[in-house]
């Protein structure tokens, strides 16, 4: 592939508009000069768009950084989170959120990425340990005899599939894209 000035994860500032660079490929047709096509993401809604790397030129780098939030609490359609360091209270509303607002967990601390001094989307890793609140007895299980899952409700309200051997208070990792069990957290010193 061409040396390409943009790459995945990166903000970029179009048509007064700040995106996010979601993927890139490039497509060949024929004897035609290879297009180099670019999926972004709208910072503010969430709205996905598509656009050939030379509608986006001259490409322009948006600066940001991220911060170390705690969730405190749900406020209406926001959510309410605390700068870890200033103690300061932002709230994120859905398009922010990203889908996001099933794995947040009070007390929690998560990453949150600000434009311009302001917060402009929340970063859910790709794994998050929650605690097991409610397991369904085994004998409510389903499942081929090398995969029997029973149903898990988590200290956030999400409903997940587990093995047999979890139990209530253990802490598991759910994978935030597929919302699937993704493994049991490690031994927690008490």
């Amino acid at each position: 592939m061409a040396n390409i000035a943009v790459r995945k994860g990166m903000l970029i500032r179009h048509q007064n508009h700040i995106y996010e660079v979601v993927d890139y490929s490039e497509r060949h047709s024929g004897k035609m000069k290879p297009t180099i096509h670019v999926a972004l993401r709208d910072v503010r809604d969430g709205r996905p768009v598509d656009r050939t790397l030379p509608d986006l030129e001259p490409i322009v780098e948006v600066e940001h950084g991220y911060r170390r939030m705690q969730y405190l609490y749900a406020k209406g359609d926001a959510r309410v989170f605390m700068d870890a360091e200033t103690f300061e209270e932002y709230e994120l509303h859905d398009a922010q959120l990203r889908g996001g607002a099933m794995f947040l967990v009070e007390g929690q601390e998560y990453r949150v990425s600000f434009i311009d001094g302001a917060p402009a989307f929340l970063q859910l890793p790709e794994n998050l340990p929650i605690k097991v609140a409610m397991t369904a007895a085994p004998s409510h299980s389903v499942g081929t005899a090398a995969n029997i899952t029973k149903e898990a409700t988590l200290e956030n309200g999400l409903d997940v599939r587990v093995p047999l051997f979890i139990k209530i208070g253990d802490t598991i990792r759910v994978d935030t894209r597929t919302k699937t069990y993704a493994g049991k957290e490690g031994k927690e010193s008490a």
